[in-house]
């Protein structure tokens, strides 16, 4: 997709996003009979279109292709009138099984997008920056779950003063429910993904603890966990003699004061590591949010940072013009693999891959996977694909990798922090209160939410509507590295953060 074409001219009631759609997006309600202009032509308009929906710009017989963002996002499924309105009712997806890929042509050019400035982080022994210096609690398993969670509230209460002075930022229990009753590679995917946790720089010291009976035999895991951070582990198993408690507190409180002298210090651009995500989305998404976490994107590449893209089924219909910024023919081959062995992961279980999009997507006007994917893939703007990694990977290299993991919102952004990532950047169209174990920037698609729902959001996106894209991308990129730099999220402020293991295989 080109997406320097796509028309950024601001319209008050309707917008056309490249200039050879078909379908025009409502930008307010429209009322029946209404005439709106778009393109240097008028529609009149033959429904009530809420905003956010497909009005069609011209007429499409039965089979017809569908165009919006200048790509097809499906097939006309009954005779569509100019002026119509263009949703579940009279469009359907054209996506199937897997797809036979062509080969690599080449890397593409360099962005060209200008570079971001420094923020201040923490400096890890490792020469990796934490956008956080906290203290993690992660069990084994969900046995041991809720102790986890409970001990972490506790010690926040006992060192609520260590943590209002800034000389930690936080205590937090990571329960779930797995670890126990799993088989093969199952159970190794929750061990890769609980180990890649425990590396990640914003844990700058972890609690480790298991139950002692487990099928995640502690011993086990920890030879998953990088080398580079097995010293900030504190390793207890509840079984074993003594109590619990005492045991696991005197552990926390040793590393608050390890960690309590480790002060913020000005760090590159470079040194970010930013993971991506949709949440919710609706049809504005692909129009303001996702756009602009897109050219911030390009400029984290351009410093020499990290990007980590995931949701592998919203990319189905929109792969394209992701895997055609490959720098290898390596990648590529990797990329395209990855997208049909995850085709094959659905249609083993007997589900179509066109499933999505969620209710709440339908709700906002997105209609098929292939319009959710094409507005979902701008996250990562024209960032070159530089690697794909498997669940509980880590991303290690400049650019933007590609992770498998599911769009699943929790599943999804835990596998972004696992894999390195110090922040999220989380788009929604719908607004979700949920947070993750590292700062996750909610950033909504439209005013309206970002006004009802100001307690969730972290930045209005809507502005993109109203305001010059450069005010709007400055600012962005200001409150970001503020974020980077300590400022806490809507999520942080809430005590809203948890994960979620993609459970695959049969339980015992």
């Amino acid at each position: 997709m080109n997406y320097e074409s796509i028309d950024q001219v601001r319209m008050p009631a309707v917008m056309r996003c490249h200039a050879g759609d078909t379908v025009l997006v409502a930008l307010r309600d429209i009322a029946a009979g209404e005439t709106v202009e778009a393109a240097g032509e008028t529609v009149t308009v033959g429904a009530v279109i809420r905003s956010g929906h497909k009005i069609a710009l011209q007429d499409h017989a039965a089979g017809d292709p569908v165009i919006r963002y200048g790509e097809q996002i499906g097939l006309a499924s009954a005779p569509i009138a100019r002026g119509d309105h263009v949703h579940s009712h009279n469009l359907k997806t054209a996506l199937s099984g897997e797809v036979a890929y062509g080969d690599f042509a080449g890397p593409q050019a360099d962005t060209g997008a200008a570079k971001l400035g420094s923020w201040r982080g923490y400096r890890r022994a490792d020469g990796r920056f934490a956008t956080r210096n906290e203290i993690w609690l992660i069990p084994t398993v969900g046995c041991v779950a809720p102790m986890c969670e409970m001990l972490a509230r506790e010690a926040e209460q006992r060192h609520a003063h260590a943590i209002a002075t800034g000389q930690i930022d936080g205590i937090v229990g990571f329960g779930h429910p797995h670890g126990c009753s799993q088989l093969g590679d199952d159970l190794s995917g929750t061990r890769d993904a609980l180990a890649a946790l425990c590396d990640n720089p914003n844990a700058g010291g972890v609690v480790l603890i298991g139950l002692g009976c487990e099928s995640n035999q502690l011993d086990a895991m920890i030879e998953h966990v990088p080398e580079r951070s097995r010293s900030k582990l504190r390793v207890m198993r509840a079984q074993d003699p003594g109590d619990e408690y005492d045991r696991a507190n005197a552990l926390i409180d040793g590393l608050v004061e390890e960690l309590s002298g480790l002060e913020r210090e000005e760090a590159p651009a470079s040194a970010l590591a930013v993971g991506l995500k949709c949440g919710g989305s609706d049809a504005l998404s692909g129009v303001t949010a996702n756009p602009l976490l897109g050219r911030f994107s390009d400029r984290v590449a351009a410093s020499g940072g990290r990007l980590v893209l995931t949701e592998i089924p919203e990319i189905f219909g929109a792969e394209s013009s992701l895997f055609a910024r490959s720098v290898s023919g390596e990648v590529h081959d990797k990329a395209t693999g990855l997208l049909n062995r995850f085709k094959r992961y659905f249609l083993e279980q007997g589900q179509p891959v066109s499933e999505n999009p969620s209710p709440g997507n339908i709700e906002g006007g997105i209609t098929t996977l292939e319009e959710k994917s094409l507005g979902a893939v701008q996250k990562g703007g024209k960032a070159p694909l530089v690697d794909v990694i498997d669940y509980g990977g880590t991303a290690d290299k400049t650019g933007m990798t590609l992770l498998e993991a599911p769009g699943n919102d929790a599943v999804s952004s835990t596998a972004l922090a696992a894999a390195g990532a110090t922040m999220i950047l989380f788009t929604t169209g719908r607004g979700t209160p949920l947070g993750f174990p590292v700062p996750t920037v909610k950033v909504a698609s439209n005013s309206r939410l970002a006004a009802n729902k100001s307690g969730w959001i972290d930045f209005d996106a809507g502005r993109m509507l109203s305001e010059p894209a450069d005010d709007v991308d400055e600012d962005f990129a200001r409150t970001l590295l503020s974020i980077a730099s300590g400022e806490k999220t809507a999520s942080e402020r809430n005590g809203q953060r948890v994960i979620s293991i993609w459970k695959r295989g049969v339980t015992l």
